[in-house]
């Protein structure tokens, strides 16, 4: 969230500095099963004991969701926010368990904090709409985020280097995405040009 909220500060700084409008719409994404189904796979797995099974994600959320309730309690925001910018919000991914022995309401009931976005799957939102339990908004400080990730540090799982490849894995996904995307709006603009001229 750091580097992400920052980078928003100094936009939104930029645009006031240039008389423009600071009013613009941003979203940090995290998301949150990828964490544990990247623990969760063997290689890794076999490091972490059971009891932190499926806890990675939560404690890497709340982690970064203490941070940016310091970055909007800082007076640089303040500043920023009494000029009329909207903050930069939070959204939860991924937030459907991936894990079928873990609640199916896992992330969704741990995740409910004030100014984030959660794009729920529409079965995981069903599956809390059946038989999910509001257990509280998300603790500003983290909760016990970092006692989580110093207990996975201590069981030999770098967090840092996870997740520099987490990153590095979902850009590389989305570049693949957005090329498709628009090697589908070429091929469907050269077939409409083509029916075009035929009918031309």
């Amino acid at each position: 969230m750091d580097a992400s909220g920052a980078a928003y500060l100094r936009g939104i700084e930029r645009r006031i500095a240039a008389s423009l409008d600071p009013q613009v719409g941003s979203v940090a994404s995290v998301f949150v099963s990828r964490w544990d189904k990247a623990v969760n796979d063997k290689a890794v797995s076999d490091k972490a004991p059971a009891e932190l099974h499926n806890r990675l994600g939560i404690a890497v959320a709340a982690q970064t969701y203490r941070a940016y309730r310091e970055l909007l309690a800082a007076a640089r925001w303040r500043t920023l926010a009494d000029a009329g910018a909207q903050p930069q919000r939070l959204l939860w991914g991924s937030t459907g368990t991936k894990d079928p022995k873990a609640r199916d309401t896992l992330y969704v009931e741990a995740l409910a904090a004030p100014d984030t976005i959660n794009t729920i799957p529409e079965k995981t939102l069903r599956a809390f709409a059946d038989h999910g339990e509001f257990k509280g908004a998300t603790a500003e400080d983290g909760g016990d985020a970092e006692a989580v990730l110093k207990r996975f540090e201590q069981a030999g799982i770098d967090v840092d280097a996870l997740a520099a490849k987490l990153q590095a894995d979902g850009a590389q996904a989305f570049v693949k995405s957005w090329n498709s995307l628009l090697q589908r709006i070429a091929d469907k603009s050269e077939a409409l040009a083509e029916a075009g001229q035929r009918n031309g």
